[in-house]
């Protein structure tokens, strides 16, 4: 399956998503709700705040700025001022078209972080914002992106102290979804940039099927990378040539996007896999068809990144009103989850 296929497969997974989940916006199935946001595929809290930052995975979604406290959200626009660390790109994108996926964020002083986004829509591109949190609420200022290689798309994103930033891609050109999913073969890999660089540059060693989340020691040493494919986690030295350090056992769910948590711990999530209803487990019986618009339960771990052991932190029964899940965010006792094609963030309790 092509990516544009698979993209074309989300979308529709999104409407019928919507079109169950419009009428209502009641709690179900023990979780509780966000509605209103249109595919928020991936969410990070703004350093020192209750506030959420979230991604919108469609055209012109952008971002939606959400009070973790009392729910309450909304459209959350930006501004733009270069700055010259981004030499070779120094147009903002259109907030018509930008559709934004993989969100990463680092605090770089009192009030202020910056903010690395995956970006498509008007280009492939690490779009990159600073946000200030010193008002009543934080603002986006744009300053520059990083584009991605020619005929590449990105997935997700991390961020070193000095900078750099690494970024994980699905599928590269020639490989399929079914290569990655079925027959578990390596689609994807990770690429770096840093300041000063001219472009990202292939991580060798770093090839998987189907890399997808991607967060980084706070050390810089390691860099954690989501299997879809495999269904694991895997720590890799952050070197060129990268080596495999350690990994997850294969985990009962389609891990997607990966962020470290407050505990130190690494935080995923993604939806079941064994859904007798929903074609079984991945392998080469299963029907990808069904992978989106069949609703799943959603399993969220906590990992020790030292053991690579995991904790599961939050499951949930298949819920109509929302599947999809793409990650997990914890704030105090309770967990946000994302999903790539819905109206709503959901919101569990953590074990």
């Amino acid at each position: 399956m092509s990516l544009s296929k698979v993209v074309a497969l989300l979308s529709l997974g999104w409407m019928v998503c919507a079109a169950q989940a419009q009428s209502s916006c009641e709690t179900s199935g023990g979780q509780t709700f966000v509605c209103g946001p249109q595919n928020p595929e991936d969410l990070v809290l703004v350093p020192g705040t209750p506030s959420i930052i979230s991604s919108g995975m469609a055209e012109g979604a952008g971002f939606y700025l959400i009070n973790s406290q009392t729910g309450a959200w909304s459209a959350l626009p930006f501004q733009a001022q270069h700055d010259a660390t981004f030499a070779s790109c120094a147009t903002p994108p259109s907030p018509q078209s930008l559709n934004t996926h993989g969100l990463n964020i680092r605090a770089t002083g009192s009030g202020r972080s910056r903010l690395y986004v995956v970006g498509h829509g008007a280009r492939e591109a690490i779009e990159v914002f600073d946000v200030d949190a010193t008002g009543a609420n934080p603002t986006l200022t744009w300053k520059g992106c990083v584009p991605m290689p020619e005929g590449l798309a990105a997935n997700s994103v991390a961020s070193f102290a000095d900078g750099s930033i690494v970024a994980t891609v699905l599928f590269m050109p020639g490989t399929t979804f079914a290569d990655a999913v079925v027959f578990r073969r390596n689609t994807g890999a990770v690429f770096e940039w840093s300041p000063g660089d001219s472009g990202f540059t292939l991580v060798q060693g770093t090839e998987l099927p189907a890399n997808n989340g991607i967060e980084v020691s706070a050390d810089g040493r390691e860099v954690y990378v989501a299997s879809s494919g495999l269904q694991t986690i895997v720590a890799f030295s952050h070197s060129n040539p990268a080596r495999q350090l350690r990994t997850t056992r294969p985990l009962p769910f389609t891990p997607d996007n990966v962020h470290m948590g407050p505990d130190g711990r690494l935080y995923t999530a993604g939806m079941a896999n064994d859904v007798p209803e929903c074609g079984g487990p991945p392998g080469p019986e299963h029907d990808i068809a069904k992978l989106s618009v069949c609703p799943r339960g959603t399993i969220a771990v906590a990992i020790d990144p030292a053991t690579m052991q995991d904790t599961v932190v939050v499951q949930t029964a298949a819920n109509a009103s929302f599947s999809n899940a793409t990650m997990v965010l914890p704030i105090g006792r309770e967990a946000w989850i994302g999903t790539f094609s819905g109206d709503r963030i959901a919101r569990a309790p953590l074990r």
